[in-house]
């Protein structure tokens, strides 16, 4: 059995900005400050460290429980933010995708590696029902760096799927460097497409095993995963 981990923004879907919008909306609800996160690069990086980096930006302490209360305020903004934009979208073929492998189960696991905090991750695909594909994963909330998470999914699956799971059973699908070099210190595989801010040849160059523009070819991307069994 494969386990197939799936980034949300910019490889599942686009939030349309909310996300961005609902950080910076706490910050200005919490010190006053306004587009709190401009020119604070977000891909790829855990939800935790994102905040850590703005705070550091506007010189505000991290300890005595700031994190908590901007993560809240994060979070209350976001489950309205999200459904206001009118520019969310589905990333090329990824319903399709998701149909196929959810019918696949003896087969594939489908669960998330995402820096997105667990909450926020729900609320994100919520909003295209997309949670009844993913039962579990590994999110920001279970560590700020991203390169520890792969270990948490691989032992939360273990428990879902009553069964062990090895490294060499997981690919991680996602859309910049950082979801490949998550991948590769486990000698997991990584399927990077070209939906987010990096290209193709970026991803190329960070190592990814197979690059796609995206995944809107569901009958090749089937192909490629099963080139890793």
């Amino acid at each position: 059995m494969q386990l197939i981990l799936f980034d949300i923004d910019g490889t599942l879907i686009s939030s349309g900005g909310a996300g961005t919008l609902s950080l910076n909306l706490a910050f200005a609800e919490l010190f006053s400050i306004n587009d709190a996160f401009k020119e604070i690069s977000m891909a790829g990086k855990t939800d935790t460290q994102i905040i850590i980096e703005g705070l550091v930006k506007h010189k505000l302490p991290s300890d005595n429980g700031v994190i908590p209360e901007v993560t809240n305020s994060y979070l209350k903004n976001l489950k309205t933010e999200i459904h206001k934009t009118q520019t969310k979208h589905l990333k090329p073929g990824i319903r399709a995708a998701l149909e196929i492998l959810s019918r696949k189960n003896e087969d594939y696991c489908l669960g998330l590696l995402t820096g997105n905090l667990e909450q926020g991750a729900r609320i994100k695909l919520n909003a295209f029902d997309l949670n009844k594909y993913f039962p579990g994963g590994a999110f920001g909330s279970d560590d700020e760096d991203r390169n520890n998470l792969l270990p948490v999914a691989v032992k939360r699956f273990n428990a879902i799927c009553n069964r062990e799971i090895n490294y060499s059973d997981c690919i991680i699908v996602g859309d910049t460097p950082r979801d490949v070099h998550c991948a590769k210190p486990y000698g997991a595989f990584c399927v990077a497409v070209a939906t987010g801010p990096y290209t193709y040849h970026s991803l190329v160059e960070a190592g990814a095993d197979i690059v796609m523009e995206d995944l809107s070819d569901t009958d090749y991307f089937m192909e490629v995963l099963s080139r890793f069994k």
